[in-house]
């Protein structure tokens, strides 16, 4: 078995170099699984079909699929059309592959590389008694989001979610032998994080420092309960934080989040700080929910299936030589700004996140964590001031301490059909402790060319 070996390099914060090379704790070098995620919506069946039969050949072990809540169940509650996944279902098994369901609680489109339009099912905006802005995400700059329902309304959706959960294992509890592991959808993209740097906003995507979510009347209620219980008084809140607020609702997110930002007041601030822990412990709270959720509705024919949920590489911003620095990780929720971001003791901020998987290890079905950006380089000097890579290990290194299995993913699809982002996987197999491997997307790697070949490579020195 032969294996490239380039060793990583870590970057400091301050976008200086620092040449070291890593001593990460486990050296994976093996994979358990490689799997290729399926397109979007599948509309060409025939090409679909070849692509099967060459990730086949190839050795991949499953193909990942979105199971799209409004899809299935968007002409009415409790209304489910099962039909295009008995079919693709069918077309995966007869293929001789596994299946990897995620349960897509999130629209498809408006996110990178998306081609399809399905959004959340539209009744779920007037299914409760309370205004549909509720439940959505409302932005620093009053735009709200209708990707996803916001985690200050987990009280009343969760129960959609396990409705629809088990509407999924009584359909397909027979495939439960195919099925190898089910992720959740915790958020945007499928991941566990706020719409941060999402369409709704204007000129907060990459590379920028992203927008806080935390503006709609329930969320501003959750903070202001949130700081009046950690002080105790208004009084308590008021000599916490050095501020002269006459009433409960006195206390909110920022008023002026780019200078909260550039500033350094979620550093430097008690107020900063303790916004940024609060909104960061939200998300927190949001994947314990959905998490107990899923056990909760899995537990018949899957209950003994290894489930999953994914934390995106939000890899920009983090060289940043001013106050912005790590701003994208804390506007998506990701990292507070409370713990010493650049120390191995905090996984540089991710030992709380990843608490969320480290939490439900005790459990025989396992909880495992998928993280993406495995393809891409450093580039603190870019537009970007990216860390992508040290991203790639300091995740990895947290996960391990904590005795959490982590699988990888390629951030976007260009990603896996050129050298250098292969080089950049395998650098991660070789001396990081991801033990399986997601492509986006099957097209990627089953019709030609580097990816292919690639993919070939990777399965031959890498899976188990």
């Amino acid at each position: 078995m032969t294996h490239s070996v380039l060793h990583p390099t870590r970057l400091a914060l301050a976008g200086t170099l620092a040449l070291t090379a890593w001593s990460a704790p486990v050296l994976a070098d093996m994979a358990q699984s490689v799997n290729v995620m399926a397109p979007l919506e599948v509309s060409d069946y025939w090409a679909f079909e070849n692509q099967l039969a060459t990730a086949k050949s190839e050795g991949a072990t499953a193909v990942s699929v979105d199971v799209w809540w409004g899809k299935v169940e968007g002409a009415g509650d409790q209304q489910f059309d099962w039909g295009y996944y008995d079919d693709l279902f069918g077309r995966i098994t007869n293929a001789g592959l596994d299946i990897v369901p995620i349960m897509s609680f999130h629209q498809c489109g408006g996110n990178v590389g998306d081609t399809c339009n399905i959004p959340i099912p539209g009744w779920i905006w007037s299914h409760y008694s309370v205004p549909g802005s509720d439940l959505r995400y409302k932005s620093e700059q009053g735009n709200e989001s209708w990707e996803t329902v916001s985690l200050w309304a987990d009280h009343l959706v969760v129960e959609e979610y396990r409705e629809f959960m088990n509407a999924f294992e009584n359909r397909y509890g027979y495939l439960a032998g195919d099925i190898d592991e089910i992720n959740i959808s915790m958020g945007p993209a499928g991941e566990l994080r706020y719409p941060s740097y999402n369409s709704h906003d204007s000129n907060t995507g990459y590379p920028t420092r992203g927008a806080f979510q935390s503006y709609s009347d329930p969320a501003v209620d959750a903070f202001q309960d949130w700081a009046i219980s950690k002080y105790g008084s208004l009084n308590g809140v008021n000599n916490a934080w050095g501020f002269g607020l006459t009433r409960k609702e006195d206390i909110r997110p920022p008023s002026d989040a780019q200078w909260f930002v550039e500033s350094g007041d979620q550093f430097n601030l008690q107020y900063g700080r303790d916004f940024t822990r609060w909104y960061h412990d939200s998300l927190k709270q949001h994947g314990y929910n959905m998490m107990d959720t899923a056990l909760a509705a899995f537990d018949d024919n899957f209950s003994n299936i290894e489930l999953g949920f994914k934390i995106p590489g939000v890899h920009w911003k983090m060289a940043a030589n001013d106050n912005t620095r790590r701003s994208a990780e804390i506007a998506a929720g990701l990292i507070p700004s409370d713990l010493d971001l650049s120390s191995d003791s905090t996984g540089h901020g991710y030992e709380s996140i990843i608490e969320v998987a480290n939490a439900y290890q005790y459990l025989s079905r396992g909880v495992v964590l998928h993280f993406t950006c495995l393809e891409m380089d450093n580039d603190p000097y870019g537009a970007g001031q990216s860390l992508a890579q040290d991203l790639v290990f300091w995740v990895s290194q947290e996960a391990d301490r904590q005795g959490v299995p982590i699988k990888g993913e390629n951030a976007l699809a260009g990603g896996a059909t050129t050298d250098n982002g292969w080089d950049n996987i395998e650098n991660a197999f070789n001396w990081a402790s991801y033990s399986g491997l997601t492509v986006l997307r099957i097209g990627q790697v089953t019709t030609g060319g580097t990816g292919q070949y690639r993919f070939s490579r990777f399965i031959d020195n890498y899976l188990q």
